[in-house]
């Protein structure tokens, strides 16, 4: 399999699992949030953090699948690179509040790190291209 196809599927996959797990936090917060990984989850109108939370992430996995249908790869790298850290302030967050490590660094932590991955073979991908000159244009004779 090419690394253009790998690089596909894998950016498929987040695009997915984030939209997914987005719109799970914007239709029902209270039974998606133990999933998150904190202790416990906002009481009163906290709720509506969590469907914040969900709205963030539709648009991140918006921005990433405009990019890859548009065939913007090498902006796709970019993306996934610096969308890593919203995971990644995820991971922390549960940490810093005493949530589940597991799920800190099992969930946010690990998909952070594959996001990182696979940004970077993207950028890897597209490096030949972006370093091939343009041919000049013919001159008139």
């Amino acid at each position: 399999m090419s690394l253009k196809k790998i690089n596909t599927v894998l950016a498929a996959a987040f695009i997915l699992f984030i939209l997914w797990f987005g719109t799970e936090f914007i239709l029902s917060p209270e039974t998606t949030a133990p999933g998150f990984g904190l202790p416990s989850r906002p009481s009163g109108d906290g709720d509506g953090f969590l469907v914040i939370k969900g709205i963030r992430d539709v648009v991140l996995a918006l921005v990433l699948g405009i990019l890859l249908v548009t065939g913007h790869r090498r902006a796709l790298g970019w993306a996934l690179l610096v969308e890593s850290l919203a995971a990644y302030g995820d991971m922390t967050t549960v940490l810093a509040r005493h949530g589940s490590v597991a799920t800190a660094l099992g969930v946010h932590g690990l998909t952070a790190t594959l996001m990182v991955v696979n940004g970077l073979l993207m950028m890897h991908e597209t490096r030949q291209v972006a370093a091939v000159p343009a041919a000049p244009a013919p001159q008139p004779a």
